[in-house]
């Protein structure tokens, strides 16, 4: 008979082993066809023609030059992105002001309009007969068709990624520690150095991990601004494609094979990221059982 101050936990509802299988295997034959077959296909029509073509393609002139842009483009977007990221996480969490649904709904814009879409803006802002073209040409900067357009185009595509990631965070940590650090005499850059930033040091870093991802491999927007200059406009993306277009299928997939690896490394940073905040939440200190 069962103790009524004692119930008895309920059973621990499985599926049989028929449907557990059919369901495993569709999702490791979905995760072979549309994930591992396309990466071995990358890999192997890379090198399919020996090590030497693989090597001349990724050190062509041209294919150096798009990597050097990708990186820059990147090296400019992310930290910019950071800057605004942390910000508005923090305007959005800790405040509360008129204006805030706007500024919400503007960090998710980019997720709604196409990359292709945002190009084309900067080319009626920027370009040669756009808004602000006469008066750039008047003196002498030169956005589109240049590095500066394919940077903007890169930041306005990852622009929700590290806000997106901190806003829940600091909103779910509330402002208790912030407010008893400058209670005690803090300063607000001391505050946000010693309490907020530890704080939110994992989101970020996951929300930059995210960001350099989705940065590497742009297309659309950066496609519409760079004018697909050969050694000066082509990020690594376009530089593929154009190999691609032009029948150079082994240079194109050795491109593409960087593309990849980059994609790799990323993934594994991501997972350890996310790792690494599992265990920190699961950890005795942080007052949860394992």
């Amino acid at each position: 008979m069962n103790d009524p101050s004692h119930p008895t936990p309920p059973a621990t509802v499985t599926e049989p082993p028929l449907v557990r299988g059919l369901l495993l295997g569709t999702a490791f034959a979905f995760l072979i066809l549309f994930l591992f077959a396309p990466l071995a296909a990358v890999f192997y029509e890379a090198l399919r023609k020996g090590v030497g073509v693989y090597l001349a393609a990724i050190t062509d002139p041209y294919a150096l030059s798009a990597i050097r842009l990708t990186l820059s483009s990147v090296a400019f977007a992310v930290p910019l992105n950071i800057l605004f990221g942390v910000a508005a996480a923090w305007a959005i969490a800790k405040f509360e002001f008129r204006g805030k649904s706007v500024l919400i709904t503007l960090i998710d814009l980019p997720f709604a309009v196409s990359p292709v879409i945002a190009g084309l803006i900067y080319v009626l802002l920027f370009g040669a007969h756009g808004w602000l073209g006469p008066w750039l040409s008047a003196h002498g900067i030169k956005v589109i068709f240049a590095t500066p357009g394919i940077v903007l185009a890169t930041i306005f595509v990852t622009v929700p990624f590290i806000a997106r990631e901190l806003i829940p965070l600091m909103q779910a940590q509330g402002s208790e520690e912030e407010e008893a650090a400058l209670v005690l005499g803090a300063s607000g850059w001391v505050t946000f150095w010693r309490v907020t930033l530890p704080n939110i040091k994992w989101g970020l870093l996951y929300g930059m991990v995210l960001c350099t991802a989705r940065a590497l491999g742009e297309f659309g927007a950066v496609s519409v601004v760079s004018g697909h200059i050969r050694g000066l406009t082509n990020t690594l993306p376009l530089h593929i494609e154009i190999l691609y277009n032009e029948y150079q299928f082994a240079a194109a997939f050795a491109c593409a094979s960087l593309l990849t690896l980059f994609a790799l490394i990323i993934l594994a940073i991501k997972t350890l990221i996310e790792r690494h905040t599992v265990a920190k939440r699961r950890s005795p200190a942080s007052g949860e059982r394992p």
